[in-house]
């Protein structure tokens, strides 16, 4: 079973894109039997030991970042304007906790400004537009000198949702922020540890990635670092099994890893999901496929670097990313564990050579 402290630690900490450092904290602290090295950019890479360099390479990718805010400005009676960092939908902002960390390194906590029903015009209870370059957050002063001087508070300092992750051992439910993707960075890790004890026909590296939210920057360095020649990339991906039916229904909890087809950042390679497909026959393992109409992975970056490489998406379906609050199921990252390891170890020199071919089955 994945490691719940690992998640909980994951979750809890501070990271949005351009300031994962918190993120990468937690991912030295639980990987210290590996070889791991970071880059300016917040990359981080973690490789087996048993690697050779002279192997065909797999890459497994996930992203440190979270969705965030920056501030940009404060005004006069203290209120911190700010920009985001990421992908927001302005309704689901007001009236949230958020931290703010500022260049000393100290978290302040505050509240995104909502009016109360008593300050609100006829028009403004009925209409209920929200334009999130209008949202400002509170941190309980009364002036701008008090939000600097005494707080220590800045433009530029970086904003992330405020909340504390937790597990409901009655259902196997997780709760908590930045599911998108701190819960991919558990399954590469979780991957490795696997792989670490197996024999295998190819070396393997993960490569989770800064600053995905803002533009798969991250995926773009790692790609021509690692430069390798298949990748799987594990993502927290939005659940939609709270708005279709079951036939409809693409990222449901608890129905296992899901394997994604299509997003608008790359069309799927056919020769790897049809052999992920036929490992988790063989082996049981629980999945669902996502035909999906947006969105994007890093997928979208590697699958494009050098001469093209084979990307699996791999997906933990989790309710509500780009929230304040995701729910995922513990059982769903075991299975997408699961899936990669039986995938990677079922791909000896013929089944990769085939899938650079895309003649597998």
């Amino acid at each position: 079973m994945a490691d719940l402290k690992f998640m909980e630690e994951l979750s809890n900490a501070f990271g949005p894109g351009g300031f994962e450092e918190d993120v990468v904290r937690v991912i030295k602290k639980y990987t210290e039997e590996f070889d791991v090295t970071m880059d300016a950019m917040n990359n981080v890479y973690v490789e087996l030991k048993g690697n050779t360099g002279n192997r065909p390479k797999i890459m497994l990718d996930a992203h440190l970042d979270e969705v965030g805010f920056m501030v940009q400005a404060i005004d006069h009676k203290g209120l911190l304007s700010i920009v985001p960092l990421g992908g927001w939908v302005s309704s689901n902002v007001p009236a949230h906790s958020m931290i703010i960390k500022t260049q000393k390194g100290e978290y302040i906590k505050g509240i995104v400004v909502s009016k109360p029903p008593h300050f609100m015009t006829p028009e403004e209870k009925t209409d209920g537009k929200i334009h999130l370059e209008e949202l400002k957050i509170d941190v309980g002063c009364t002036s701008r000198d008090e939000v600097i001087d005494d707080f220590g508070i800045n433009p530029g300092d970086p904003v992330s949702p405020d909340v504390t992750f937790s597990y409901n051992e009655k259902n196997g439910i997780m709760l908590g922020k930045a599911f998108d993707n701190r819960i991919g960075c558990l399954a590469v890790i979780e991957t490795l540890k696997r792989l670490s004890t197996m024999e295998l026909s190819c070396d393997v590296v993960g490569a989770l990635a800064a600053q995905e939210e803002v533009g798969t920057r991250g995926a773009q360095v790692t790609a021509q670092v690692v430069r390798p020649d298949f990748a799987i990339v594990f993502e927290g991906s939005p659940a939609d099994d709270m708005y279709y039916d079951e036939f409809n229904a693409q990222g449901a909890l608890k129905k296992g890893a899901q394997i994604r087809h299509l997003d608008q950042s790359y069309v799927s390679h056919s020769g790897f999901i049809r052999l992920a497909k036929h490992v988790a026959e063989k082996n049981e393992i629980r999945v669902q496929s996502a035909v999906r109409r947006g969105g994007g992975t890093n997928a979208g970056k590697i699958h494009l670097a050098a001469k093209a490489v084979p990307v699996l998406v791999v997906g933990i379906p989790s309710r509500y990313v780009h929230t304040h609050y995701s729910y995922a199921a513990h059982e769903d990252i075991d299975s997408s564990v699961e899936l990669a390891v039986s995938t990677i170890k079922a791909m000896d020199t013929d089944a990769m050579d085939n899938l650079l071919k895309k003649q597998f089955l």
